[in-house]
């Protein structure tokens, strides 16, 4: 029994609807079918999902919003009519965005109630369409199907409880099509998990139905050991564990939300990811372990966007609270932190730029200098993160010193290093106009 998802690539439109009602349709144990919002058609279109968030903001702000309405309306209507699905479907989806629009919600549940319309239709279309093909398939609403949460400001939080429910799923007949994305709270109201939430739905239902496979449909072969616009036809990743994935994820790799593994993770569901457009490719799997050989690294990762919050004091080691009152002022000024190297007189915090603005910044240097006394205070900007990741390199001799000379080589200057914090990766902090660079050197190094 299999659980497979569908990104927004998969469904972009009537033709790649069609590939994945084959794909449901060659396989018999695929039984739970989780959709993402229609993706993008071409490089310049756009998302259904940032259509509908555009339409939800103009609307809230009473503004022209009217040519968003149509051009979501547009879409969906062309991908019905060339799947010669009951026109009906057209007035319903339309229904359901004037009645959100026409409900006087607050933002926030204006916002979920039009972001999930996305995903919720894609799930209604794509059942409409497979019955057209003599498939016994059926629309269940997340609430159906159990998928119970917490609302919360960064994402909604699945209730623990919800498993029980979700495993009662397994005893409906046919193909069950769920939209991903979102659920519902205890009292009936809509809650969106954080960007990327579909992925988080089938793993949710993967180990509720606690599935033989969580099957990931996208748009590529596998999962590739570096981003490809970096370093030409790079190594395949044949399979990896969940640890791997979630660092590689976390730094950088698009292929997965950095939180959307965690059920299937928790319930120890494999999981491979598979291309809709090249069905047959064996495709990347994740699983709990894996053997390990002796180059341990199966992927390098980098993401860009950070900056460095240093401090320096003479004998910061000696005094006693002084990292939890530095803590303190972030958390104070609601700021989460990513990495924290430290010496003995200083201390390193790594701060994705999008928590900070020059206002913050200037407040939290000045509490420092005032409440802990510090020597130095300064923010570093326009750095990248790069990981280097494997199972096992924690004990396998000389994998920093491969980087660092590599990087060397390279002529990238190391702005700092974290290494042994983590089991499975080391993270490397370099200027952000150097990344490239570097990923190619680091790659040459592990793989070449």
């Amino acid at each position: 029994m299999k659980v497979a998802k569908f990104g927004g690539s998969s469904l972009a439109n009537a033709t790649q609807f069609k590939k994945v009602a084959n794909i449901v349709m060659d396989d018999a144990e695929r039984k739970f079918i989780v959709v993402s919002a229609p993706g993008k058609r071409h490089d310049k279109d756009y998302k259904v999902t940032d259509l509908l968030i555009s339409l939800g903001n103009a609307f809230y702000n009473k503004d022209k919003y009217k040519s968003y309405y149509i051009t979501i309306i547009d879409r969906f209507t062309k991908i019905i009519n060339e799947l010669n699905v009951d026109d009906a479907l057209v007035e319903e989806i339309k229904a359901k965005i004037d009645a959100t629009l026409d409900a006087s919600l607050s933002y926030e549940d204006l916002m979920n109630q039009i972001k999930a319309l996305g995903e919720d239709s894609s799930a209604k279309i794509l059942s409409a369409y497979l019955q057209t093909l003599g498939v016994n398939a059926h629309y269940v609403n997340p609430k159906d199907a159990g998928i119970i949460v917490k609302n919360d400001p960064h994402g909604a939080q699945l209730l623990k409880d919800s498993y029980e429910k979700i495993y009662t799923l397994r005893e409906k007949d046919g193909v069950l099509v769920i939209p991903g994305f979102f659920g519902f709270t205890k009292d009936g109201q809509l809650a969106t998990f954080s960007r990327g939430g579909s992925d988080i739905t089938g793993a949710i239902v993967s180990a509720g139905v606690e599935a033989t496979l969580y099957e990931n449909f996208t748009d590529v072969d596998s999962v590739y050991a570096v981003n490809p616009s970096i370093v030409e036809n790079p190594h395949e990743i044949k399979q990896l564990t969940y640890r791997e994935m979630r660092e590689l994820s976390y730094a950088g790799f698009s292929v997965f939300h950095d939180e959307a593994l965690i059920p299937a993770f928790n319930a120890r569901i494999p999981v491979c990811i598979k291309n809709t457009n090249n069905p047959s490719a064996p495709g990347t799997m994740i699983v709990a372990d894996r053997e390990i050989d002796d180059k341990c690294v199966v992927g390098i990762a980098s993401d860009t966007g950070f900056s460095s919050l240093y401090v320096s004091k003479f004998l910061m080691n000696r005094e006693i609270g002084f990292g939890r009152k530095l803590f303190q002022i972030l958390e104070n000024e609601q700021v989460s932190f990513e990495h924290s190297p430290s010496g003995i007189d200083d201390m390193s915090i790594i701060i994705r730029d999008s928590q900070l603005t020059e206002e913050k910044e200037q407040k939290i240097v000045k509490r420092i200098y005032d409440e802990l006394h510090a020597d130095f205070v300064a923010f570093h900007r326009d750095l990248a993160l790069i990981m280097v990741v494997g199972e096992g390199m924690n004990e396998a001799i000389g994998m920093a010193q491969t980087a660092t000379t590599a990087l060397g080589e390279a002529n990238v200057n190391l702005e700092m290093i974290n290494q042994g914090s983590s089991e499975v990766s080391m993270m490397f902090g370099i200027k952000a106009n150097d990344l490239h660079r570097a990923i190619k050197a680091l790659y040459r190094a592990y793989f070449e």
